[in-house]
């Protein structure tokens, strides 16, 4: 229609390729740096052909994870809502992380207690394991839970699901395609994905990230590992409880983040897996291909000569890197951090105003859960702000975390090398897990574990709980809520606990943090000294 009136109101058609590409400079911004030249005809031609009306949102929302918690709960609230998801619907957590890893992980934990039966004088083996048909089971069942989503996604009326890559043009400006659209309110979810490590060679072999791990449908007889992070850890358990054998190369330490206790203890249990080969702190050379096997060259620390390891299969997990890189954020004002992360105020505000981004790539939490609670924490405080008791900053006490390898790991709070740099007075209670009845119901004076709780020395507030062991990242939830609600160490001892119940543990961590106290000289109440 504009080009019609162009030409209707324009009768020299020998200036009609010059006005055509004046109206386009000016109602098209993010095509006025490209060239249009007068001398090619076709220029105009493509031009003329798009559309001049650009669309317009009330919500934009990039990255179908967690951001589905403001995509959704907006559009039935009436917002026009604009969906920038060119991968499968549900983010990594359902299609290639938190869900799919824990359908094969569990199969692995089966198999580690039959492995462990011995301790219990139980006389167990595992005759075989149908890798091909497990993978291809929960891979299946991803796929389906997965495409289950889009009919709610295609048929609501009030979103619009863009399925190519997202890019700003402009402030609150996007290019998806060829589709061009603005938003009143702008939310960046859109995740991270793997690290991969400049070593030489590696980019051109048919590594494995934690995608492909999770879909490898013919199980290698060998595999190498190179990280110790959670991730790394909860896949090397699979592959190595299933039969394949793990060959892991670990920087320094595993689980950096952890307590050190919990670190250590988990260190030293982990490595008793009867399918792994540890190398720590070995230097890796180059990682190549041939003759369809993985040729690993790596000097073992303290060496000055480099030893070969070949193995089918070779699975990279260092770690991950915001996908802020593809956004082209320079072009809306939106300002990273160190290591790519975006960077947000405690509203989780980006320097753009009316752009907001939480997950992963704002990198506050790399985990599901807390993604989740800050796209709650937005719709509440954002989309129904006029409902909203805020604003308010977003509050991560009692944050949690949990590593699902063999053993477990959980923790939530400080831990007690955090406490130390921040000066702050504390007493710990540490309880391992053969000190309880259930713990040794479980044999644990062979298979470990501990829990260890940290308490404020001047006012008993729980500044953290972290724990490694069978079902850690269950009991943790007893420490969760009270943190939550700012509970104290008499919480926990004035709480009556199942016995013979594995969450004694956590209660006898607490009775031996009391006992740090009265130590100490700190007067406390006789109820809690009875306790």
């Amino acid at each position: 229609r504009t080009i019609s009136s162009i030409v209707s109101t324009h009768h020299h058609r020998k200036s009609l390729p010059r006005l055509i590409s004046h109206h386009v400079r000016n109602t098209i911004p993010f095509l006025h740096n490209n060239s249009l030249s007068h001398s090619q005809p076709s220029t105009y031609l493509f031009y003329s052909t798009m559309s001049t009306t650009e669309k317009h949102y009330d919500v934009v929302v990039i990255g179908a994870g967690a951001g589905a918690k403001i995509s959704t709960p907006s559009s039935k609230l009436g917002f026009k809502v604009a969906l920038c998801e060119m991968d499968r619907l549900g983010g990594t957590c359902l299609n290639r992380g938190c869900i799919p890893s824990k359908m094969l992980i569990h199969p692995a934990d089966v198999a580690s207690t039959i492995l462990d039966a011995k301790v219990f004088e139980i006389d167990a083996q595992i005759n075989s394991v149908n890798w091909k048909k497990l993978v291809t089971e929960v891979a299946k069942e991803i796929d389906e839970e997965s495409f289950s989503i889009n009919p709610n996604i295609e048929k609501n009326p009030n979103i619009d699901w863009y399925r190519e890559p997202a890019k700003f043009i402009g402030e609150r400006k996007l290019q998806c395609g060829d589709q061009v659209f603005t938003g009143d309110r702008v939310f960046i979810a859109a995740g991270a994905r793997p690290t991969i490590p400049p070593i030489p060679g590696l980019k051109d072999t048919p590594y494995m990230t934690s995608t492909e791990a999770l879909r490898c449908y013919e199980q290698p007889k060998d595999l190498i590992v190179v990280g110790g992070g959670y991730i790394a850890c909860e896949l090397a358990h699979f592959y190595a409880a299933l039969g394949t054998k793990v060959h892991m190369f670990v920087r320094s330490i595993f689980l950096r983040h952890e307590d050190s206790e919990v670190r250590e203890e988990f260190t030293r249990l982990f490595k008793k897996h009867p399918n792994m080969e540890f190398y720590e702190g070995s230097k890796i050379e180059s990682i190549n291909h041939e003759k369809n096997q993985f040729v690993l060259k790596y000097k073992e620390e303290g060496s000055a000569e480099s030893q070969t390891l070949r193995t089918e299969q070779c699975l990279i997990s260092t770690g991950v890197t915001p996908n802020s890189d593809t956004l082209d954020l320079d072009k809306t004002g939106v300002k990273t951090k160190k290591g790519g992360f975006i960077e947000v105020d405690d509203h989780l505000k980006t320097t753009c105003k009316n752009v907001w981004a939480f997950g992963d790539i704002a990198g506050n939490y790399l985990f599901r859960h807390s993604a989740n609670f800050e796209g709650e924490y937005l719709l509440e405080t954002v989309i129904r702000a006029d409902e909203s008791e805020g604003p308010y900053p977003i509050d991560y006490t009692g944050m949690p975390h949990a590593v699902f390898s063999y053993p477990q790991v959980a923790g939530v709070g400080d831990t007690e090398d955090e406490l130390k740099k921040k000066g702050i007075e504390y007493v710990k209670g540490v309880n391992k897990y053969q000190w309880s009845a259930m713990g040794m119901a479980l044999k644990s004076q062979i298979t470990g574990g501990l829990a260890k709780l940290l308490i404020c020395k001047k006012t008993r507030k729980i500044l953290g709980f972290h724990a490694v062991g069978d079902q850690a990242s269950i009991l943790v939830h007893e420490v969760i809520p009270l943190m939550r609600l700012n509970g104290k160490l008499d919480d926990i001892l004035y709480m009556v606990h199942i016995h013979p119940a594995l969450s004694e543990i956590v209660r006898n961590a607490a009775r031996r943090a009391r006992n740090a106290l009265v130590e100490e000289g700190v007067k406390i109440p006789l109820k809690l000294q009875l306790k």
